[in-house]
């Protein structure tokens, strides 16, 4: 009885402690929120207040970014949308047959292939620049959304991830597919996707979140203001010259309705992806 009291107030006061951690985290988000009904003028003159007053509280800034200039923000956004979208689509199918292969299939060199893959991991961005945009300029694919997607569609953390989930599933099924007369292809499609759905949620949701958020390489891709991604065109709103804070504000705050969409719908699979690859082989 005695045990069961003390685990019941342990469980209380872990739950305290992540409510008050969720509850700092969430702090900068409130105040991002109020302050995109608010004018940057108010801002600046009073600083940060964290009261609702919805006498200063106006749509005039949501307005603007949606319908005033041109649509730009809208551009944008369904930049981003569209990259983060052909992105996640592309890089988790072809990173989960590559981590498939090197955790199921025995092969010569498979080991030098996974080690490259953990080289590759550990290559910082900067030193690829600039092969990567020689590439892209001899393929003629810059100012494209190719130009975004196509380096880095094959992800060496997506690859290892899934390398480590194939490894601790069951490989009788795939034995039973083979006497069954099911091809190479159609063990990967119809046995070992369904098994990997869990992997396929976290990496959806942590690819999704690095392409979203992805700032250098758009940037170093993308020419024309009406092909910017998100955090270049935000970014393009703090000049020597002016900064256009309600404009920013309201902006960051829409940007950030995608990544919780795609989360909500994956957070399950996300738990259960992280926690059985992270112990698995």
């Amino acid at each position: 009885m005695r045990g069961n009291t003390d685990r019941k107030w342990i469980g209380w006061l872990i739950f305290l402690f992540f409510g008050i951690v969720s509850i700092v985290m969430l702090f900068p988000l409130y105040y991002l929120f109020l302050a995109s009904f608010r004018d940057s003028k108010e801002l600046f003159r009073f600083g940060m207040d964290l009261a609702i007053r919805p006498e200063l509280m106006k749509l005039d800034n949501y307005k603007y970014i949606l319908f005033g200039e041109g649509n730009i923000y809208l551009h944008w956004y369904k930049n981003s949308v569209l990259i983060t979208f052909f992105f996640t689509i592309l890089s988790s199918f072809f990173s989960s047959m590559v981590g498939y292969g090197l955790g199921v299939y025995k092969f010569k060199g498979k080991n030098l292939v996974f080690v490259l893959v953990l080289f590759v991991m550990m290559i910082p961005l900067e030193i690829l620049m600039l092969p990567l945009y020689r590439l892209t300029v001899q393929f003629r694919i810059i100012n494209t959304y190719s130009g975004v997607i196509l380096p880095f569609m094959v992800s060496p953390l997506a690859v290892f991830f899934f390398r480590q989930y194939a490894i601790g599933l069951e490989k009788d099924f795939l034995s039973a597919g083979r006497i069954d007369g099911c091809t190479e292809f159609g063990l990967y499609f119809k046995i070992m996707v369904p098994l990997m759905k869990p992997a396929f949620g976290a990496m959806t949701i942590l690819l999704a979140m690095q392409n979203w958020n992805s700032f250098v390489w758009p940037l170093i891709v993308l020419r024309t203001n009406q092909n910017f991604t998100l955090p270049i065109g935000l970014s393009s709103l703090m000049t020597p010259y002016g900064n256009n804070y309600d404009m920013l504000i309201a902006g960051s705050v829409l940007a950030i309705i995608p990544i919780v969409i795609v989360f909500l719908f994956n957070q399950k699979s996300f738990i259960d992806g992280l926690s059985s690859g992270g112990i698995k082989g």
